[in-house]
């Protein structure tokens, strides 16, 4: 076992986790070096030989040990959810949830629990940009005083199929083609889209998977949901169906497509780039938790099936309440050690919370284990340090690969007398894990309940609740992900099948792809969602980034003004210019270089402020500026213009309008300029 002291009940902090890590970090800093063994190494330049120009000998061991681990060192990767990004952190519990769920963690408020948690991409293969237009994991391991809880969830709150016996088609399908490995990590071609059209189920999913939703600005600002309905059981044994959410502080933000294309090939680490270097300036990531909860006896109420992993609860019937926040506060030393070995499976538990009869979630329970043991190799993947519980763990395991424990002593098994049958199973009063008595009855039958069978009402319900820009995204999302497709039969199939949510919209998409219009009838659905709409989230300017485009000559009490604004406000930037070095004002005041037009571009920022100015190349930094106005222009975002920089903007494609801030004549340009930062997006502007 580890060096943890015994974490009794009411031991656990927001510290124990990371005191438990620190046994096994080793710095290697005014070390010697040595090898496995512990032996020290005198060469670790050229290998041991019989004469300088002779063969290398088997008996050099630094050699095979050395190249041996090498050719060992990868492991295989997740076959879904492969390219991802980790971060500690904690999570505190606004209010007792004692009413609804013993869970320890959930009793007193206050309650700082250590936490883990992984984002990641579905589809693509680790080595794949982080922008592409996908799902995306949200998965957080509470290490609390009963045990590790995994919530493992995603960035959408329902997915593409009822049934886990589909999820190996559904995967299949969207991966890469097997006759000729194409495309990666997408979408957009013809057996994904050949499943959608044939497996209907997946039409309020597509919706989804067609918004900006698959597209996240970063993982800072993506909502994250548990997806299927779970219960809860208080100590009185009284139970709650229970959906969970994650809520970002700074508001649910995405990328508009174009960008997302361009950021995959400038930065195809842009969203991990983005959550290291905000936890390392102290921009922590932070979200609420919150819970959805239904009555045993209100099962049936609804018009859909609240165990239908294929439907959302509109949070209008359904109030989400908030009960705590999590902040990611540190990354990881080591991303193999960590992020890739860590082990999620939502059968990982603590009492007071448990599973419901969805067909989805039944087969994930054996799935995520069944993956460890291949990945990890083999079942003491748990010893693992990112895996390992920081309360004490006691059981009759002992064999198998890398087994890390030495547990002492003559017996391995249940019930014993020569141990005292020790270790001893424990009551439900105890902390026992007691599975919820729910009433199970029925035939033994491979069929689906008819409540699961109305595909296209909350597809419609989706659609409702966008608002005009989101519907335009969502039509040019269809057309260029079906319009990828080779066969006209499935182009034709997707589009007969969405005139079941919106007759005009499936009537644009063929138009857009070279098809027959529809002639189906659309679902009479007229409800909406209002918390649906990205259009209603949270704006704050915080953490927000803006290129300062400078030369030579500007208005430093005019820049200065400006600059501290964005830092009152946590608004980060970075002065772009044609080299690095420093420019100077018109007064010769300094400013250092964080960038130059040829390290960073127009779509790794939010916004831009043109101050412009001379150069020693003026064409080329001329041409510089302008791009940047016009990439940034034709994406929505917020332009400043100072007053040096009204030739520059003039120069270029853009034109005055929504989200364009000009300082001349203009006492308030600092507030107007942050107002329009906050903002993000001006989706009223005239691009074309």
């Amino acid at each position: 076992m580890d060096k943890t002291p015994e974490n009794d009940k009411g031991k656990v902090d927001e510290n124990s986790k990371d005191l438990q890590l620190e046994q096994f970090r080793v710095n290697n800093d005014g070390k010697k070096m040595t090898t496995n063994q512990s032996l020290k190494v005198s060469n670790d330049e050229e290998s041991l030989k019989a004469g300088v120009r002779g063969p290398t000998l088997m008996e050099d061991f630094h050699f095979r040990e050395k190249i041996t681990h090498f050719d060992h060192e990868r492991i295989p990767e997740r076959v879904v959810h492969a390219r991802g990004y980790a971060a500690h952190g904690e999570f505190e519990l606004y209010e007792s949830m004692a009413e609804y769920t013993k869970a320890g963690f959930l009793q007193k408020a206050g309650t700082k629990t250590p936490v883990f948690t992984r984002f990641s991409n579905v589809v693509g293969s680790s080595g794949s940009p982080d922008t592409v237009r996908d799902v995306r994991g949200f998965a957080v391991k509470f290490y609390t005083e009963e045990g590790n809880y995994d919530l493992v969830g995603n960035n959408i709150p329902i997915f593409f199929i009822q049934d886990a016996l589909k999820f190996p088609d559904l995967i299949h399908a969207v991966k890469p083609e097997p006759h000729n490995e194409m495309p990666q990590a997408a979408s957009a071609h013809d057996t994904f889209w050949d499943f959608v059209a044939n497996n209907q189920e997946s039409a309020a999913m597509i919706m989804w998977h067609m918004s900006d939703r698959t597209i996240p600005k970063n993982y800072r600002m993506m909502e994250g949901f548990g997806v299927h309905t779970f219960r809860f059981v208080n100590a009185q044994g009284l139970a709650k169906f229970v959906k969970f959410h994650w809520k970002p502080l700074l508001g649910v933000h995405s990328l508009v497509w174009d960008e997302a294309q361009k950021i995959a090939g400038k930065d195809p680490d842009f969203q991990r780039r983005d959550l290291w270097e905000s936890i390392e300036a102290g921009n922590f990531a932070e979200y609420e938790l919150g819970v959805q909860m239904i009555n045993e006896a209100d099962e049936f109420l609804f018009d859909f099936d609240i165990l239908d992993a294929t439907k959302i609860w509109p949070e209008e019937i359904v109030p989400v309440k908030i009960i705590g926040k999590m902040t990611l506060n540190r990354n990881v030393d080591n991303v193999f050690a960590e992020t890739e070995q860590v082990a999620f499976h939502p059968g990982n538990l603590v009492p007071g919370i448990d599973f419901t009869n969805d067909p989805l979630l039944q087969g994930r329970l054996f799935s995520y284990i069944d993956t460890q043991l291949l990945r990890l190799g083999g079942p003491n993947f748990t010893e693992i340090p990112i895996n390992r519980p920081i309360c004490p763990f006691h059981n009759n395991q002992r064999n198998g690969f890398s087994r890390q424990s030495i547990n002492v002593g003559q017996v391995s098994y249940h019930k014993n007398s020569l141990a005292n049958n020790t270790p001893s199973t424990s009551t439900a009063k105890e902390g026992g894990f007691v599975h919820y008595a729910q009433k199970v009855e029925g035939r033994v039958i491979q069929a689906r309940s008819e409540s699961f069978k109305d595909h296209f009402s909350q597809a419609r319900l989706f659609w409702n609740s966008m608002s005009p820009p989101e519907k335009q995204h969502i039509i040019n999302a269809f057309s260029f992900e079906v319009g990828k497709v080779n066969d006209r039969s499935v182009r034709q199939q997707v589009v007969d099948m969405f005139a079941h949510v919106d007759l005009e919209m499936a009537s644009i998409v063929a138009d857009n792809i070279g098809v027959n219009r529809p002639i189906g009838s659309q679902s009479q659905v007229t409800a909406s969602s209002p918390a649906l709409s990205q259009a209603n989230t949270r704006k704050v300017p915080q953490t927000l980034r803006v290129s300062v485009l400078m030369g030579n000559g500007f208005d430093v009490d005019e820049v200065e003004k400006v600059v501290k604004m964005l830092r009152r406000y946590g608004v980060q930037f970075k002065i772009v210019a044609e080299k690095f070095g420093i420019v100077r004002s018109k007064d010769r005041f300094k400013v250092r270089v964080n960038e130059t037009f040829l390290t960073t571009d127009p779509v790794l920022f939010d916004a831009i402020y043109v101050i412009g100015g001379t150069a020693e190349n003026q064409g080329k930094f001329n041409s510089d500026v302008t791009n940047f106005i016009d990439e940034t222009f034709k994406h929505f975002k917020p332009i400043g213009v100072a007053t040096t920089g009204v030739p520059f903007f003039d120069a270029s494609s853009a034109k005055a309008g929504p989200g364009i801030i000009f300082a001349s004549d203009n006492d308030d340009f600092d507030k107007m300029f942050l107002q329009a930062i906050t903002q993000q997006r001006f989706w009223d502007r005239d691009i074309y």
